[in-house]
């Protein structure tokens, strides 16, 4: 029961435990998503998942040159590099939409 100077300590429990509860199925979600990078024009294409492990790489033919392997590398880590930061942005705009304006606390991982 509130007073109306503390706060109703059942009301902030059954919050919180919304809160994470949300907060773990928006983890769950995240781990399952998948995001595409690209380099050089499509190219090079790389799928990472939500747990930033790269799931799939494809190349195409075209830019298989045994005389520039350097550029090839580079292409793939601009492909994969490219895919975390969509699974690094969307983990960011998903955890904020459900901590609404705790996501930008300090110490919180989002």
């Amino acid at each position: 029961m509130s007073n109306g100077k503390m706060p109703d300590l059942n009301a902030l429990m059954k919050q919180a435990q919304k809160l994470q509860g949300d907060v773990q199925r928006a983890q769950e979600e995240l781990a399952k998503m998948t995001c595409d990078g690209a380099a050089g024009g499509g190219l090079v294409t790389a799928t990472v998942n939500g747990q930033f492990e790269v799931v799939r790489v494809k190349i195409d033919k075209s830019v298989v040159d045994p005389g520039d392997v350097g550029m090839l590398e580079d292409l793939v880590t601009a492909a994969i590099n490219a895919a975390a930061t969509k699974v690094r942005e969307t983990t960011k705009e998903k955890m904020a939409a459900v901590m609404g304006p705790m996501a930008g606390i300090p110490g919180m991982p989002f």
